[in-house]
Parts: structure tokens; C-alpha cells; sequence
């Protein structure tokens, strides 16, 4: 018997690239057997917003649909994806050149001719699409289709493996607060409110600071953390009634750096120091009570402040104002806003400020979905 070796070509997916570069190797693999493979496209789905959101992509052209996301339910076409449980073909994309939605507006504009588009499940749950597209007509023939259901099932193991790791690190944390006994006053409406919000901000800031989805999406998804250092905050302090002391204020301050700490802990006992998108996190904990002028807890300066700690700062106390609190009255939006733009420049990011503003029917929209229930 003779001893030969083989390369792996898959092998460099189990490395500790990004989700990105994963997906584009994937595709560059792709394109030795079907040349004519010229995208490859993730979406997720967010079953609270019922959101369906790019996340990551590969081509050799911009991206058409950078930034984008839709609800599910104005997505006719793939509902009936859903609706049928299997994968869709389109062989000629111009029987939707009369269709009047975005995605379907800016796929053809970069002259995309066919699809191939699967549903990804985890756990039998829905969680998103796997696109498929190619400047050909009637490519994707039943050889094509048996290999790409191979594949498209390997970049769902993929796209499932990175989400879930995030998921665990956020489950992690939060249990950790339950613990503890949530004793701040964000509740879950809250928390679900201002992600939300960060989203926006983060979406609409994204051009000018190089964010593309998937950065905008770990912005979204690690925003709730920013406070997970109260944890190691006394009662006595975090539910003082009324005024702290200069002292009590300086130790209430120390949260974020105990955040920070919380963060590299938790981190490192899971083996996830070289987690991609950690240093979001940790920006979001330790930073986001900076000011621009250096007001804030750790006095640094505009330029010096991440802009994602500078977009969670906006979002949180904007829902912190228009929030109804045992010690306060909820603010109008006009009057949070109003109270934002006076201090735009100062203590919040002037681009931040506006980005939630421009979004202000979005914001109404996310208002009404996470209402506050009676104990709220």
C-alpha cells in the first residue's frame, strides 16, 4: 500500500480567519469548478424586528446591497422560499425587472442574471438566506445545484459557528447579570430599544468610518453590554435613591473599566482572546461614557474615542431620556433630541447625533415594538 499526500483545499477554513475571509476563500474554491459563480452573499434574519440584514459577501464587484436590510414581510419572493421549505432557481433575474423592491433594483443594476438562493436553518429555526449569483443566464444546471447544496450547507456550518459563538459570549454575560439580580433599571425593552438604535446610528455613520455589515452588525448585537461592569457595583450605590457622593460617583464610574476587565476574563477562560470582533466589545464596555471635549470618565478626546463606543453612547442615553424611570418623566423625542443636538460636538459625536435624528421614523417605529410592560 502506497503512502500519497493530499491538499486540503477546505483546511484554511478551520484557521482563525475571519467570517469574511472564510467566505471568500469558499467562493475562490467555487469559482475553480463554476467560473461563473460571481457572488456569494449571506443575510441574516432578526425574528424581533422581523429584519432581514446583509452580513457578509464575496465578489469581485461592489457590493449592491451594502448596508441593507428589509422586513421579511415586504419580501414576497423569498416568503415563497419559506413558504416551500426549498431552495429557489431563477434562471433569467428579469422576470423581476418589474418588481419594485431595492434588493431586486440593485442586483440588477450590476447586471446579475441568475440566482440560486438558499434558506439557512439552525436548530430548525430560520435565520437567514445564502445567495448565489452569476452575470450568466441558465447556469445553474443539476450537476452546478448538487455541488453548490454541498457547499451552500458548509457556508451555513460556517456562517452558524461564528453566530453562535457570538451568541454563547452574549449569553455568558447576560446570565452573569441575572445573577446578580438585574438590579440596574435597564430593562430587556430597554436594552432591545438602544441596539436597536445603535444599529441605526452605526448604519448610517458606516460610509464615513469604513464600517460594513457584519462590524455594524457585532455593534448591534454587543451594544446591551455596555453596562455588564455594574456587576461589580455595590447596591448600596447603584440603587441610591437619591444624589451619590463624589465619592460614591468615582466608584459608580469605575463600572466601565470593571467592564473592560469582565470582558478579558470572560474572554480568556473560553479560549476567545483572538475572537474577531472582542475589541467592539470591549470598546463598547469601557468607553462609552467618554465625552468628545475629554469630559468624559477617562478624559479622552474626540479622535481617541472608538467611534462604536461614540455610537452606543448616543443610543443610550437617548432611550435613557425618552424612558420612563421611577425617578423621572419620559422626555419627547423632540425634546431628546433637541437636548442631543445641544450637546452635539461637546459631550456626543456630532455624525452620531445626526444619523438618529435623520432615522427618526425607524426610531418610532422601535418605540413601538419594545414597549415597556407594566413593570417596565
Amino acid at each position: 500500500m502506497s503512502v500519497t499526500e493530499h491538499q486540503d483545499v477546505f483546511a484554511a477554513i478551520n484557521g482563525k480567519s475571519p467570517l469574511p475571509k472564510k467566505i471568500e476563500l469558499v467562493h475562490e474554491l467555487l469559482k475553480d469548478q463554476f467560473d461563473y459563480i460571481d457572488r456569494v452573499s449571506v443575510a441574516i434574519y432578526d425574528s424581533k424586528t422581523d429584519l432581514l440584514k446583509t452580513f457578509v459577501q464575496s465578489s469581485d464587484d461592489e457590493n449592491p446591497l451594502a448596508l441593507y436590510s428589509a422586513k421579511l414581510a415586504d419580501l414576497v419572493s423569498l416568503q415563497e422560499i419559506l413558504t416551500s421549505g426549498r431552495p429557489r432557481v431563477v434562471s433569467d433575474l428579469d422576470i423581476f425587472s418589474n418588481v419594485n423592491a431595492t434588493q431586486a433594483r440593485r442586483i440588477a443594476a450590476r447586471q446579475y442574471r441568475s440566482s440560486y438562493t438558499m434558506p439557512m436553518f439552525m436548530n430548525g429555526d430560520f435565520f437567514g438566506f445564502l445567495f448565489f449569483n452569476s452575470y450568466r443566464r441558465n447556469v445553474f444546471t443539476e450537476t452546478a445545484l448538487h455541488y453548490l447544496d454541498m457547499v451552500g450547507h458548509l457556508l451555513s456550518l460556517l456562517v452558524i459557528h461564528d453566530m453562535s459563538t457570538t451568541r454563547s459570549l452574549l449569553a455568558i454575560v447576560k446570565t452573569a447579570a441575572n445573577v446578580h439580580g438585574n438590579r440596574d433599571v435597564e430593562t430587556g425593552a430597554h436594552l432591545d430599544r438602544m441596539s436597536n438604535y445603535a444599529r441605526l446610528i452605526a448604519r448610517e455613520v458606516a460610509q464615513k468610518y469604513q464600517l460594513n455589515d457584519e462590524l455594524v452588525e457585532h455593534i448591534f448585537l454587543f451594544s446591551p453590554l455596555h453596562d455588564i461592569g455594574k456587576i461589580g457595583i455595590s447596591d448600596t450605590i447603584l440603587l441610591k435613591p437619591g444624589k451619590l457622593t463624589s465619592s460614591e460617583f468615582e466608584t459608580m464610574k469605575s463600572h466601565a473599566f470593571k467592564g473592560g476587565e469582565i470582558v478579558d476574563m470572560m474572554l480568556n477562560n473560553l479560549g476567545l482572546s483572538e475572537f474577531p470582533h472582542a475589541e467592539i466589545l470591549r470598546n463598547i464596555a469601557l468607553y462609552h461614557h467618554e465625552a468628545i471635549n475629554g469630559s468624559g470618565y477617562y478624559g479622552m478626546m474626540d479622535g481617541d474615542i472608538p467611534i462604536e463606543a461614540k455610537i452606543v453612547a448616543v443610543a443610550d442615553v437617548f432611550d435613557a431620556l425618552t424612558s420612563e424611570r421611577p425617578y423621572k418623566e419620559s422626555w419627547s423625542n423632540d425634546r431628546a433630541f433637541m437636548f442631543l443636538k445641544s450637546m452635539e460636538g461637546t459631550k456626543f459625536d456630532s455624525d452620531c447625533v445626526a444619523a438618529l435624528i435623520k432615522c427618526r421614523a425607524q426610531v418610532e417605529d422601535i418605540q413601538k415594538k419594545f414597549k415597556e410592560d407594566n413593570l417596565g
